[in-house]
Parts: C-alpha cells; structure tokens; sequence
C-alpha cells in the first residue's frame, strides 16, 4: 500500500515539475524570443550601416588618392613652370646680349659705310685726289703700278668688310628674330601651364572640399555604427542574463525531480532515506568537432580592429557543413541568432555548465530538445563575425567562460 502510494507521489511530482515548468517557463522563452528579434533587428542594420561605413571609407580613399593625384599635377605643373620661367630669363639675356653685338655691328658698318660714300662724294666731285697723288707721285712706271695694285686692293678690303659687316648684321639680325620667336613660344608655353595650373588648383580646391565632406561622412557613419554595436552588446548582455535565468530554471527543475525521486524512496520504505540526488555535471567533454585550434582561449590580437581582447573559446578549424557534435548529453537552452556568435547553440550540461556553438551554418535543434552526447546538433559555418568557417566552441561555468581545454578529452 505504502509503495503504491509513494508512486503515487512520485509521479504526481514528476508529472508537476514538467507543469510547473510549463507555466514558468513561456515568459522566459517569450522574453528570449523577443530580445532575439531585437537583436536581429539590430543586427541587420548594424549590417547596413557597417556596408554604408564601408563605402565611406571607399569613398574618402578614392578621394585621398584623387586629390594625391592633382597635388603631384600641380607640383610637375610647377617645376614645369620654373623650367620655363629659366628659359625665358636665359632667352632674355641671350637677347640682351644680341642687341648689344648687333647695335656695335650697325655702329661699325654705318662708320664704313659713311666713309666709303664721302669717299664716293668726294671722288665725284673733286676727283679722287688722294688717290690719283699717290699714283702721280710715282717716279717710275714700275712703282706706279705698285701703286695702282695698293690702291684696288685697299678698295677691294673696303668692299669686302663692308660686305662682312653686312653679313654679321644679318646674322644677328636673324639670331635676333630666332630669340624673339622663341621668346614668344616660351611666353605662349607660360600662358598655358599657368592655365593649367589654374584648373589643377581649382580641382585641388574642389576635391578637398569634397574629401572634407567625405569625412564628415565616414564620421557620421562610424558614430552611427558605434552606437549600434554599442546596443547590440547590451542586447546580447540581456539575452545572455535570460538564458542564464533559464539555465537556472533547468537546473531547479532536474533538482526537483530529484528530490522527489528520493522521497518516493523514502515513502516507499526502502530501507534508511538516500542522500539528496543533484544532477552533476559531466567529468569530461568531447571535442564536438574535428580540426585544428587556429585561435585558443584567452587575449589575442583583436582581427576585426587594433589591440587585443579576450577570447572566450576556441576556435577549431574545419570546413563548412562539417557536422558539429554535443560536447555531452544535455538539454538545449538557446538556438538562434546570438549576435557576433552568428547561429549559435546553447546546451545545458547540469551542475551549472553549459556549452556554446558559434557561427554555425546551420542549427539541427531546437529549444527544450534533450541531446545525447556525440549527436548532430548542427553544421560548421562562418555566420556572425568570422573571417572563415570554423566552430567557435565554449565552455561555461556559472555562465562564466572558462579553458575547454581542461575539460576536453
């Protein structure tokens, strides 16, 4: 009698503790259920901002570069420039100096050239009395045309530098022309860098009004993605007190159950009362997939930005769609989108431990399934923030991260 009775109460105990479950535990989930529609929320826009952040800092590269590109065409249009202005000084002094050997040219064949015509004059209207002396003086015939030879000769010279100095004055007459023709390309060539110079300065000015705006922008964006990241943190902080909470309530109902077994005992009469039953957690883990550790627990260098930070896991590489495997038999607290963890698993051990699976491509569980160890409980994946595929894998204790490693067997 005694024994149908305590099994009696035992199964009205385990059939309450489901119940009672059953009442406490849809707030919870529905909580749960509402902070991840938050955090999905949050995390596609977070996603769109980071996109528009990207594209803004596309944008500032692109005018960086551009405007790198006209300073470097306006300085090369400035040493241009400086080129030119030292071709124009030097052509200045060329033609300087060309005046000067052309005025001393044109001084000295207008002296010949006066002499030799008040030599004309004077020949033509007196006779040529110098010269016709000097013939007549002659005492001899022989000397005479010696004379005579003298006198064309001094002519034919007269003529001849005549013709020279013609020469020289045309020579640097044309030297002349030569410099005043350059000197008129170099000042067209000034003209036009100037000009060119004026537009790159122009486009300077723009594109730093433009660069000026993009990062305005680009701030803007960055601030507006700060904030996001700042609200999903505080998002998936309170989704992770939630299910902390619900972890808490699993483990107070394994308790009950337990308790009321060992009553039912006790009411049973099977001999002296069993000490208090408590649902343990495992001795060991199992690696839940196979592959190398390419980032273990603990700081390391931060690969999505400067400095370091904690890593709270492992990360085991392996490739996408690889099966992912329960680290122990346990109860399935959380499966769904968990922020930076992407698709993540949360499996309850007993005894306050818990396991998480992050970046998953696909989840083969659901909430308040029961897991044995070694079972399918989704595929690797690279959802979330991840560089690759991989299975971020933890370890928790109290909710606490701690080193698989110490527990992986």
């Amino acid at each position: 009698m005694r024994a149908r009775a305590a099994a009696a109460l035992l199964a009205v105990v385990i059939a309450a503790a489901p119940a009672a479950r059953l009442v406490a535990a849809p707030s919870i989930n529905e909580k749960i259920q509402s902070q991840q529609s938050k955090i999905s929320e949050t995390h596609a826009k977070l996603s769109a901002k980071r996109h528009d952040l990207a594209i803004a800092r596309v944008r500032e590269s692109d005018l960086h570069t551009q405007l790198a590109e006209t300073n470097a065409g306006i300085a090369r249009v400035g040493a241009t420039l400086d080129g030119l202005t030292t071709q124009v000084h030097a052509s200045e002094r060329q033609l300087a100096a060309n005046k000067v050997q052309l005025d001393a040219a044109e001084a000295t064949l207008a002296r010949h050239n006066d002499a030799l015509r008040h030599r004309i004059v004077d020949a033509y209207e007196h006779g040529d009395i110098g010269y016709l002396n000097v013939l007549l003086s002659a005492t001899s015939f022989t000397e005479f045309v010696e004379r005579w030879d003298d006198i064309r000769y001094l002519i034919s010279e007269t003529q001849r530098t005549v013709r020279e100095r013609r020469a020289a004055e045309q020579a640097v007459s044309r030297a002349r022309l030569g410099l005043e023709a350059q000197q008129i390309r170099l000042n067209d060539a000034v003209a036009q860098q100037q000009q060119v110079q004026s537009q790159l300065d122009s486009l300077a000015s723009q594109r730093r009004g433009l660069l000026a705006a993009a990062v305005v922008a680009r701030r803007a964006v960055a601030g507006q993605v700060a904030e996001l990241e700042d609200l999903s943190a505080a998002e998936e902080s309170s989704l992770e007190s939630m299910i902390q909470e619900r972890q808490r309530e699993e483990e107070e109902r394994r308790r009950a159950l337990a308790e009321a077994a060992r009553r039912a005992a006790l009411l049973a009469g099977k001999g002296a009362p069993p000490p208090p039953v408590t649902a343990g957690a495992p001795g060991a883990l199992s690696w839940p997939v196979s592959g190398p550790i390419t980032s273990p627990f603990g700081m390391r260098p931060n690969p999505f930005g400067g400095g370091f930070e904690m890593h709270p896991g492992l990360d085991i590489g392996a490739p996408t769609g690889a099966t992912i495997g329960a680290a122990a038999a346990g109860h399935v607290l959380f499966a769904g989108w968990y922020g930076g963890y992407g698709n993540a698993i949360i499996l309850d051990h007993g005894g306050s431990l818990s396991t998480l699976y992050g970046h998953c491509s696909q989840i083969f569980v659901s909430v308040g399934q029961d897991v044995q160890r070694g079972q399918a409980i989704g595929a690797v994946g690279m959802t979330g923030r991840a560089t690759g595929p991989h299975l971020h894998f933890e370890v928790r204790v109290n909710g606490v991260p701690v080193d698989p490693t110490t527990r992986l067997r």
